[in-house]
């Protein structure tokens, strides 16, 4: 007999969520006044590191990165890297500006800042995004 699907969330899912709801109360400053950003998500694997800029409203992805892009592939030794997550978040940032995007609310998922997330998200500061 086959076991029912679960509809529960596994802790990663549960940790995902949290985040992101508290990126949505961050929106709102002080005075009540909303101010929508685009959020810069990180997703890391064993092997590689991705990042995207995207606009919630609209639901579309405004600049992307990745470990896996031609350019960087010829440069890097390893995807799985500090160096890697740096150059990822050099060029995210760069396509970002050139969308139009300076102002950024950082979404690290499930992920603890620190090592490749927070690597990539000093290099995006350093190439211009606010956050």
């Amino acid at each position: 007999m086959a076991k029912a699907a679960s509809t529960k969330t596994n802790p990663a899912q549960r940790r995902n969520y949290r985040t992101r709801n508290k990126l949505r109360r961050v929106n709102i400053d002080r005075v009540g006044n909303r101010e929508t950003r685009p959020r810069l998500s990180v997703f890391r694997s064993g092997k590689q590191i991705y990042a995207q800029v995207i606009d919630d409203i609209h639901g579309k992805t405004l600049a992307a990165a990745s470990s896996l892009e031609k350019e960087l592939k010829e440069k890097l030794k390893s995807g799985s890297n500090v160096t890697a997550a740096e150059e990822v978040g050099k060029l995210v940032a760069e396509r970002a500006k050139k969308n139009g995007v300076t102002k950024v609310v950082f979404d690290r998922g499930r992920y603890i800042y620190h090592g490749r997330v927070k690597a990539l998200a000093e290099s995006a500061r350093e190439g211009g995004l606010d956050f």
